[in-house]
């Protein structure tokens, strides 16, 4: 009964709850304090969420296994979260199809911009082909990007880290970049952002403007299923 903090800590960290009531704390956590600085791109609460959460994995010692033992269970809603995308195209369809034709030929070269980069980038720096089949889907949905990157025969826990990676990169530029470039209208903001940085992009166009988030939602959704048709493609280049 006279254990250290340090043995304790252990101790508990063996338990697959602890690490899911944990990733929701540092979820909640980081939340309010984005909101307390006012929602600043650098307080992405994805971002703080991960440092804090892989800090604390290092300092345990505790290996990735044991914490997806909990953390699976906020995995499993990335199924129903991806069919969900959906809702936002279906709830909006009269402002989809009054923009039907910039926004199709927007989702068509975005999502072919999307997939060739990899490519092209991949072919310049030697990558394997593993890799570059796990990276292909890196602007869709993680929820639809693992799927097609299984399917392709790329490893989806790379692709995962992967999504993650663009989509903090695009919720932190994206403010700056359009400001840069003189964009004001929101719809065409919050759609290319969707676009490209899928639900972490998403959730930082809702923060900057409504109109933003609801053009980002369509722009995701749209993603995916263009990405779930252009990867393949561009998949079976690769292996040819």
């Amino acid at each position: 009964m006279n254990r250290s903090p340090i043995e304790l800590w252990v101790y508990l960290s063996a338990s697959p709850l602890l690490w899911l009531t944990l990733t929701l704390v540092v979820w909640i956590m980081a939340s309010e304090l984005s909101k307390k600085l006012g929602r600043h791109p650098l307080a992405n609460p994805v971002l703080v969420s991960i440092l804090v959460l892989s800090v604390m994995m290092i300092i345990a010692d505790v290996p990735y296994e044991r914490y997806f033992a909990g953390a699976q269970f906020i995995h499993f809603l990335l199924g129903p979260a991806t069919v969900a995308i959906a809702l936002p195209l279906y709830r909006q369809w009269k402002e989809v199809r009054a923009l039907l034709v910039p926004i199709s030929v927007a989702l068509l070269i975005g999502s072919v911009v999307a997939v060739t980069s990899v490519v092209g980038l991949g072919l310049v720096f030697d990558l394997p082909r593993e890799i570059m089949l796990s990276f292909l889907p890196k602007s869709a949905t993680a929820g639809v990007a693992m799927a097609i990157s299984q399917s392709l025969g790329g490893d989806p826990s790379l692709t995962a880290v992967l999504v993650i990676m663009t989509g903090i990169v695009g919720a932190l530029m994206v403010t700056p970049f359009m400001n840069l470039m003189r964009i004001t209208d929101y719809a065409a903001r919050g759609f290319a952002v969707g676009l490209t940085a899928h639900g972490i992009g998403t959730a930082r166009a809702y923060e900057v403007n409504p109109t933003a988030g609801l053009f980002a939602g369509i722009a995701m959704a749209l993603n995916a299923v263009a990405t779930s048709a252009i990867a393949p493609l561009a998949a079976s280049w690769l292996l040819s």
